[in-house]
């Protein structure tokens, strides 16, 4: 009985609010927001461009939340893709989301259900790579909540706030300016930092082989084919590595 109630104390704790741990959350993620902005207006000017009507883009911005899924489906709605290849392709690309999450819960699987769904909502790729590099140990830790608010709040305000900048600026802007070029530029500009290990580059080398070959697929197909066999591959070498390590002792 004590062992639970000293738990439930740590964890009360570890949730109450740390006005310094949030900051701290904040000026971590401080750097992203420039690169996430640009993106976001980009993804705002593309949903636009499509022929979605300023509403339509705002609620899309709103109840998806993200821009990589955004960006992917928005040339199989040109295109009058079937409703299942659009699905599909977003569940696809944003299947690691399901890896945050389940990288996430040993920290946070104490929180009411409404407040783990506010939070993994809001989630994006480099909050909780941020917030993972910072506390790899689930164990409870006073400020850990409010280093991931810090980190999770600014970046959902600067994603809407910049995508309905694009969405306003979508008529205005000509399309000789190459924004596609840009969105890939800022995706880059985020996701190279990420590259950390061999599993890591060997996915992004077989992803960006497959979307290459595949490319010609009809309904942006080989987007699905490259997302799948660069998951795979991480996995696979990086359930290797572990092995090798395992052997070595």
């Amino acid at each position: 009985m004590s062992h639970h109630r000293s738990v439930a104390e740590a964890h009360a704790r570890c949730d109450q609010h740390d006005p310094l741990a949030w900051r701290k959350g904040f000026r971590d993620g401080l750097p992203l927001l420039l690169g996430i902005g640009a993106w976001a207006v980009v993804v705002g000017v593309a949903m636009v461009k499509t022929g979605l009507t300023a509403w339509q883009a705002s609620g899309m911005t709103l109840l998806v939340y993200a821009g990589s899924a955004q960006l992917a489906s928005l040339p199989l709605m040109a295109a009058h893709a079937p409703l299942w290849v659009i699905f599909a392709t977003a569940l696809v690309v944003n299947l690691r989301f399901v890896i945050f999450s389940a990288l996430l819960a040993p920290h946070f699987a104490h929180l009411h259900w409404r407040q783990r769904f506010l939070l993994s909502f809001i989630a994006g790729d480099m909050t909780v790579a941020l917030y993972l590099q910072r506390y790899p140990d689930p164990s409870p830790v006073p400020g850990k909540l409010s280093y991931l608010k810090g980190l999770l709040y600014p970046n959902w305000v600067v994603w809407q706030l910049c995508c309905l900048v694009g969405i306003l600026l979508g008529s205005a802007v000509p399309a000789s300016w190459g924004l596609d070029f840009a969105g890939t530029l800022a995706i880059l500009c985020m996701t190279v930092p990420l590259v950390t290990s061999n599993a890591a580059l060997c996915g992004v080398a077989v992803a960006g082989a497959v979307a290459v070959i595949a490319d010609p697929l009809p309904y942006k197909l080989g987007l699905l084919l490259a997302v799948l066999g660069g998951m795979v591959t991480a996995m696979v070498v990086e359930e290797t590595n572990e092995k090798r390590k395992a052997r070595r002792g």
